[in-house]
C-alpha cells in the first residue's frame, strides 16, 4: 500500500524538511502541500489523501479547526498533528477534532514515520510523553469520566469499542465484524450513551484507562 500524504504547515522550511525525511520511504508519497487551513481543506477534498500531517499554528484557522472541517468533508482521512505544542489544551482539542495521532516537532524522524504508518492503517498513535497526559488526566480528576464500566456493554459493543478506540472507521469495523456500517453506528451510539462519553478523545482516554488499548 502506498500512503498518499498531504503536508500542511505554513513554514516552507518545515515542509521541505519533512519531504527530505520521507523521500526515501517507498510506501509514502507526498501528493500535495498546503500552507493554510483553507488550502488544506481544498486539497483534502480534491486529492483524497490517506494521511494528513497537520500543523496547529496556521495563519487563517487553527489546525484544530481545520482538522474538524476536513473530517466533516473527508471522514476517511487520518490526520496526524505535527506541532511544537505539547500542552494538554492543544493535545485534547486535537483528539476531539478527530486526529488519529499527535507528534511533536522535536520527535525523532522514526517516530513521525511510525505515526504516519499507524494512522494509515486505522490506528491511533500518541507520542509517549503525550500519552502520559491521558493517564494523568484520569489520576488528576478524570475519574468521573466513564464511571460506568465496560461490563455494561454487550459482547458485540465491547468488540466495536476496541476498534473505535484504535481509530477504525465505521466502514472498517463493519468489514472486520461482517456487519453493516449502520449497525456499527448504532453500536457506537449505544457505547457512548452507556459509558457517558461525549467525544472521541474521551473514548480513547476511557479505553486506555481500562486497558482496552495501549497507548
Amino acid at each position: 500500500m502506498t500512503i498518499r500524504l498531504l503536508l500542511v504547515d505554513d513554514h516552507a522550511v518545515v515542509r521541505s524538511g519533512v519531504k527530505m525525511l520521507l523521500e526515501n520511504e517507498r510506501d509514502v508519497q507526498i501528493v500535495g502541500e498546503a500552507s493554510s487551513a483553507s488550502e488544506a481543506l481544498e486539497a483534502a477534498v480534491r486529492l483524497k489523501p490517506n494521511v494528513i500531517l497537520m500543523d496547529i499554528g496556521l495563519p487563517d484557522l487553527s489546525g484544530i479547526d481545520a482538522t474538524r472541517e476536513i473530517k466533516k468533508r473527508v471522514a476517511e482521512v487520518a490526520i496526524v498533528a505535527l506541532t511544537i505544542h505539547e500542552d494538554e489544551e492543544y493535545f485534547f482539542k486535537m483528539l476531539e477534532a478527530g486526529a488519529s495521532g499527535y507528534v511533536p516537532k522535536r520527535a525523532a524522524p522514526e517516530e513521525l514515520i511510525t505515526a504516519i504508518r499507524a494512522a494509515a492503517t486505522g490506528q491511533v498513535y500518541l507520542y509517549p510523553s503525550l500519552a502520559k497526559l491521558l493517564v494523568r488526566d484520569f489520576l488528576d480528576g478524570g475519574r468521573a469520566l466513564g464511571a460506568q464500566t465496560s461490563s455494561d456493554l454487550t459482547d458485540r459493543e465491547q468488540e466495536v469499542l476496541t476498534y473505535l478506540a484504535e481509530g477504525a472507521s465505521n466502514e472498517e469495523i463493519a468489514r472486520s465484524l461482517v456487519i453493516s456500517p449502520k449497525t456499527v453506528a448504532r453500536h457506537r451510539e449505544n457505547i457512548m450513551r452507556k459509558l457517558n462519553l461525549h467525544s472521541r478523545a474521551e473514548l480513547v482516554r476511557y479505553a486506555i484507562r481500562k486497558g482496552i488499548i495501549k497507548a
